[in-house]
């Protein structure tokens, strides 16, 4: 049976996690050129703007 190649996986995820840092950088570039809001203010939360109340939905009934 093969030995596994850590130092090799190790460094395809370096370089996976550098050429994903890169392409953020450059959508967030090209946002900011085009006037765009960053991601962070662009995507609205939907959980935070609608609290749930389970007494409400009926979760717990009174009885």
């Amino acid at each position: 049976m093969a030995k596994p190649n850590y130092s090799f996986e190790k460094r395809q995820r370096e370089l996976a996690k550098k050429k994903k840092k890169e392409e953020k950088l450059q959508e967030k570039a090209a946002r900011k050129s085009a006037g765009l809001p960053p991601l962070d203010q662009a995507a609205e939360p939907t959980e935070a703007a609608a609290p749930v109340d389970d007494a409400a939905e009926g979760g717990k009934s009174a009885g």
